[in-house]
């Protein structure tokens, strides 16, 4: 199995992994290094296994035959495009997503094209996109340009020659009605199977593939539900009576074809599985964990079954639907067998036999396997990070406290191997967003770097975090240069009052919001740390109404007043850039020149206030870089950086 894979490795990048030393300090390469491999599936009759590699910092789709492990075929794109998403429509065709590098690594921009080959190379096609095929006076009807986003609704893998998508039609209206077509798989053309009944719904197919269930909400919390006949037809609203359901998600029908699984919050809670039957309307509850929504709900792309539930509000757990199906059985004898892993099972063949599983931890970038559920036989494929050793990483264990105003906050704390808990040298770690992201137990490269350094690391799910339920998430509205900061400012005095850290001797840094968290906790703290790194931040919050992607859009308009507010005088007083004299940590900060959501205004703002104020800072500009560091020698670049600068203000 390695062996193929060397070769495979040889042939698209020329170049092998490198492995290293059993040394308590690994080198910054180790971390700075993208993983080598993702989204492993299967091809429905199990012919053919598919995984994105980078061999050279782009997604190539790489195509091996399952018998013996030879590859078929390698898509790649030219210049600045790489492999998005995708999705085996048959048992010898995939549909690809194609996207642009430019900023943030887990966002690069995607234009709605969509392009399709044969497992052996043949047959490539450009099927949906803005550059389709123009009509010449033919009667037939070819690609024609579609000028939107496009995603696979449903592969429809019992249909050798059509798929659905979904489009976001691009618009005067930045929220549009979405519609849904059929697509062929080998010419591109389509046609029009509906169009949403309000703006920005989603859709769910049955297991014949008939757009049946719509979605949408007005204000992003209530949401409309609307159903139509399997024969097409005229949607219709689906009244529910007094039952009020937020943040309703779609996931998959039963296998009667008569309910719908959906994940909905009641009263601005914590979401919870319901089963919704189409006739009665009645709502039943499958599965809720206490405090915390749903992580994911796991449904097989080729039969649509709904199978598990996974949660974390401290380590992830499962719930089953059906504890006794094939999957069920499967997945919980896994999770037995790799022990301190998570297992998911993330590709199956259309028989069920074949399976593809990640098995990771806080200390296991992932492993990924092959399961054959007859012969109940686990076979290694490879590792996402092979040169990194789980014994030598740290690990990352849940915490939990009480606010200074009676809310529970979780977080999780990372610490250093080889070490006492007492008196540990601290780096605090926020995360971005705030409102919609929140802090996994899992592995993470940024704080392993650190605690192989010696450091623990802290990260913290404040108010404001997504996944707590909406209550929770507004709590976090205008509360940006205080109550936020004050969830995070008492994990560290919690770590404090346990002996675990130092308090003479930590430091706080972060990305995005995370960044504007280092320096505004700073600023409210001015003798808890004694260094502060901003990381593509925003540190002017006036400034977000004028520049960056969010401000140029309607509905980030909407957001910005909505999370941040209107009033000038507590914009200023919740920015940084105006409060450079309550801060005493020196700042480091680190920017791309090519930041589209904190643009470079950010930290112009940032810069010019400290430079005015005569407080030391340093300024790392990484100009074609964009919200973050894609590449791997710019993440290298941005690790010596960050490691010296708390070098020389930590003991270590």
């Amino acid at each position: 199995m390695k062996k193929w894979l060397l070769v495979l490795i040889f042939f698209i990048a020329q170049f092998s992994a490198s492995s290293y030393a059993s040394t308590k300090s690994l080198s910054i390469e180790s971390f700075s290094k993208s993983s080598e491999y993702s989204q492993v599936k299967l091809s429905p009759d199990g012919s053919y296994i598919s995984v994105i590699s980078k061999p050279e910092g782009k997604s190539v789709l790489v195509i091996l035959d399952t018998n013996g492990f030879k590859m078929s075929h390698a898509v790649r794109f030219p210049g600045n495009a790489q492999i998005g998403d995708y999705h085996w429509v048959s048992n010898e065709r995939v549909v690809l997503e194609k996207q642009y590098l430019k900023g943030w690594q887990d966002h690069p921009q995607y234009h709605g094209e969509l392009f399709a080959v044969n497992a052996d190379g043949s047959r490539g096609k450009y099927l949906v996109g803005y550059q389709g095929e123009m009509q010449t006076g033919s009667r037939l009807k070819k690609a024609t340009p579609l000028y939107g986003t496009s995603f696979v609704l449903d592969p429809l893998t019992h249909d050798n020659r059509r798929m659905l998508i979904v489009t976001y039609p691009w618009s005067s209206n930045t929220e549009p009605h979405t519609v849904v077509y059929e697509v062929d798989l080998f010419s591109g053309k389509r046609r029009k199977v509906t169009r949403s009944p309000s703006r920005m719904a989603q859709f769910l197919t049955d297991h014949k593939g008939n757009v049946r269930i719509a979605v949408s909400t007005d204000d992003y919390i209530s949401s409309t539900i609307y159903t139509r006949g399997k024969s097409g037809g005229e949607w219709q609203e689906l009244d529910l009576g007094s039952l009020v359901y937020g943040d309703v998600q779609l996931h998959a029908f039963d296998s009667t074809g008569s309910s719908i699984y959906v994940t909905a919050s009641v009263s601005g809670e914590a979401a919870g599985l319901y089963k919704l039957n189409l006739k009665t309307k009645a709502m039943e509850l499958i599965h809720k964990e206490e405090g915390v929504s749903p992580k994911k709900i796991w449904v097989d792309e080729t039969s649509k079954e709904l199978f598990a539930i996974e949660s974390e509000l401290n380590y992830p757990t499962y719930a089953f639907v059906d504890s006794e199906s094939k999957k069920s059985v499967h997945l919980k004898s896994l999770l037995a067998a790799l022990e301190g892993n998570q297992v998911q099972l993330v590709s199956s063949t259309e028989d069920g036999n074949t399976n593809i599983i990640i098995a990771s931890s806080d200390r296991n970038p992932g492993d990924y396997y092959m399961f054959n559920a007859q012969a109940n036989k686990l076979r290694y494929l490879f590792s996402a990070r092979s040169w990194l050793k789980p014994e030598l990483m740290a690990e990352t264990r849940p915490i939990s406290y009480t606010s200074r105003d009676g809310l529970t906050i979780h977080g999780y704390l990372t610490l250093p191997n080889n070490t006492t808990e007492k008196n540990l040298p601290l780096v605090v770690m926020p995360h971005g967003g705030p409102h919609g992201p929140r802090d996994w137990w899992g592995f993470d490269p940024d704080a392993q770097l650190l605690a192989n350094r010696g450091m623990a690391v802290l990260k913290v799910n404040f108010r404001g975090s997504g996944g707590f339920g909406r209550n929770f998430e507004h709590a976090g509205h205008r509360k940006w240069g205080a109550e936020i900061q004050y969830d995070i400012i008492d994990g560290v005095k919690h770590l404090i009052e346990q002996g675990t850290v130092d308090k003479n001797n930590m430091c706080i840094m972060g990305a995005s919001f995370g960044g504007y968290s280092a320096l505004q906790s700073a600023i409210i703290e001015p003798d808890m740390f004694k260094c502060a790194i901003g990381v593509v931040g925003v540190y002017d919050l006036p400034l977000m109404f004028d520049e960056g992607d969010v401000a140029e859009r309607e509905s980030g308009q909407r957001y910005l007043k909505n999370v941040l507010g209107t009033d000038e005088a507590q914009l200023k007083a919740f920015s940084p850039s105006y409060n450079i004299d309550k801060l005493k940590a020196p700042v480091l900060i680190v920017h791309g020149g090519e930041d589209e959501r904190a643009p470079i205004e950010q930290a112009e703002s940032l810069v010019a206030a400290l430079k005015k104020a005569n407080h030391p800072y340093v300024y790392e500009l990484l100009e074609d870089e964009g919200h973050g560091f894609y590449k791997p020698e710019h993440r290298t670049r941005y690790y010596k950086q960050v490691l010296a600068f708390l070098d020389q203000h930590l003991t270590l």
